[in-house]
């Protein structure tokens, strides 16, 4: 998270491509192929960072920065 980027959300790897972004698009069908087809800069691993973010999130193991 940065200040001044995308709201201060959550990145991946300090791009202009949020977290949110990646899982809304799994979320809608989008399989992890045609999202690196169309964000070339990420890669698998960013993909399942993202998962991995998310399930810590609900688990209750990530602290927001205020």
């Amino acid at each position: 998270m940065e200040a001044g980027k995308r709201g201060g959300k959550p990145c991946v790897r300090g791009l202009r491509v949020t977290v949110y972004d990646v899982l809304s698009l799994l979320a809608s069908g989008e399989s992890q192929e045609e999202i690196l087809e169309d964000f070339p800069e990420l890669e698998r691993e960013d993909i399942l960072a993202c998962l991995a973010y998310a399930a810590e999130r609900e688990h209750g193991s990530v602290r927001m920065a205020v």
